[in-house]
């Protein structure tokens, strides 16, 4: 009896082949991109993708003070935080937000795009966002994508 025999292989830690991936954000729609960005740093564009392994890329995102919103959101859109004191609540619009913290709005947008457990926390450490086109991760010779070419 000849029969041949498949096994679903799942990746792991060892056998997953991470990439470093260096991504523009200048004119890129926020959301469009975080979701994108998102979908390499979980491995989904991957064939051996596996949900409860870390079996994404590495992400370098530059350009993030270049980032569009859309609408009224620069001035209507209100991103919460608390202190962790009594009346601690504090309110930011994504306008502040660019002229102090560029990059924080892009790392929000990605962060609630991942899961929330402790792998999505290990996700998110692969991801490097820069507000300028510098970027310190020259040694890994990041390959360059672009995101308009990513299909979910």
């Amino acid at each position: 009896m000849n029969t041949i025999s498949y096994k679903t292989v799942s990746a792991n830690k060892q056998t997953v082949d991470k990439k470093w991936v260096l991504v523009d954000a200048d004119g890129q729609t926020l959301g469009r991109m975080a979701s994108k960005v998102a979908f390499i740093l979980r491995g989904k564009n991957k064939t051996n993708f596996t949900p409860h392994a870390d079996c994404g890329d590495n992400v370098i995102l530059i350009n993030a003070a270049k980032v569009v919103l859309t609408g009224n959101k620069v001035e209507e859109k209100e991103y919460v935080r608390h202190t962790g004191f009594p009346g601690g609540q504090r309110f930011s619009t994504p306008k502040q937000l660019l002229e102090k913290q560029p990059s924080k709005i892009v790392e929000n947008a990605i962060k609630g795009m991942l899961p929330k457990n402790k792998l999505g926390r290990q996700l998110f450490r692969n991801l490097n966002v820069y507000e300028g086109a510098e970027h310190n991760q020259e040694a890994q010779k990041p390959e360059t994508i672009d995101l308009n070419t990513i299909i979910k």
